[in-house]
């Protein structure tokens, strides 16, 4: 559709025409067809519609995302699908930052390797909650150490599996996380040539915002690259009833750890008995034998119990559920 004009263009181009300063022989279509370059070097091999499909699929795994992580991080994590374009693998790769968190993931059957990059400051952050910390991400940037890579794998293998139901209506995939790389010279999987397609996702996970870059080669994709349009994907999206999202939910909200102590008593000491305290001392606590105990589910008074023991080791057994929190 061409621009269209005001009424002051149209004056001044029908007063142009009379006075002679435009000549409408220039106007005429000259029946030439216009001719769009195209780089031979850098074929295009995915279409608009094939981008559209990859952001579809990965618009139902942000949703996965969003519900599975607060389990491990205990924070709210909001994941939206932000862009999704094709650049060769150069251009991926140049861009990338040292250090940098990426996941070389095997997408079998399908022949070869995808790339998972996620933000630095978002891996930090997921290392500080996991480890106890708040979720704040480092002031200075840093090379990842030996057990922050560990913790970090495990996040990629959650992300890695949770790959199986957006691409189960393209294909059934068994997705496996080969390696986590710091350095994108230990990266190079495909030709630097070679096209790919960048699925880029935004998450916020409580105040802390960035970024997590899918690379998905067209060497990966080429047996199934058919299928990546949204008439095939629709056709065979499977209805997902209400009870199996419950179950998701249940499933998610059953791998949640949390802290259960229960409190004997309390008693108060100088310090210089505290320092002098010797395996067989006894302290005496406020508390009596027979008095009912106070359990704590995180820092909340939930249940009281007596103190008892079951098969040699300490137990408590529950007699009163605390309803309201006190």
């Amino acid at each position: 559709m061409g621009d269209v004009l005001s009424q002051n263009e149209i004056d001044n181009l029908l007063a142009a025409i009379s006075s002679g300063e435009l000549d409408t022989d220039e106007l005429k279509d000259s029946g030439e067809k216009q001719v769009k370059n195209y780089d031979f070097a850098r074929p295009s091999k995915f279409s608009k519609e094939h981008l559209r499909t990859l952001e579809t699929i990965f618009e139902h795994y942000g949703r996965l995302i969003s519900t599975n992580f607060p389990a491990y991080l205990r924070k709210n994590v909001q994941v939206e699908v932000v862009n999704s374009e094709a650049v060769a693998y150069s251009e991926f790769s140049n861009a990338l930052s040292n250090p940098v968190l990426l996941g070389i993931v095997n997408f079998a059957p399908l022949d070869g390797n995808i790339i998972i990059e996620l933000a630095e400051n978002l891996g930090y952050a997921m290392i500080d909650r996991l480890l106890g910390g708040t979720g704040a991400p480092l002031d200075k940037t840093r090379d990842f150490s030996e057990i922050e890579l560990v913790v970090m794998e495990r996040i990629f293998n959650v992300c890695t599996n949770l790959l199986r139901e957006p691409w189960h209506n393209v294909v059934d995939i068994e997705p496996r996380l080969v390696r986590i790389e710091t350095n994108s010279q230990f990266a190079q999987i495909i030709s630097p040539q070679e096209m790919t397609a960048i699925v880029t996702l935004n998450i916020k996970i409580g105040n802390v915002e960035g970024l997590m870059n899918f690379c998905l080669p067209y060497a990966v994709l080429e047996d199934v690259i058919d299928r990546l349009n949204t008439k095939f994907w629709f056709a065979n999206l499977q209805v997902k009833d209400d009870e199996k999202y419950n179950e998701l939910i249940e499933v998610a909200i059953a791998k949640a750890k949390i802290p259960v102590r229960v409190m004997l008593g309390k008693s108060v000491v100088s310090v210089n008995d505290f320092m002098n305290l010797q395996v067989g001392d006894v302290i005496r606590l406020n508390t009596k034998v027979d008095d009912e105990m106070d359990v704590y589910v995180g820092n909340i008074r939930k249940f009281k119990a007596l103190p008892g023991s079951s098969s040699d080791l300490y137990a408590a057994r529950l007699t009163e559920v605390i309803r309201e929190e006190e």
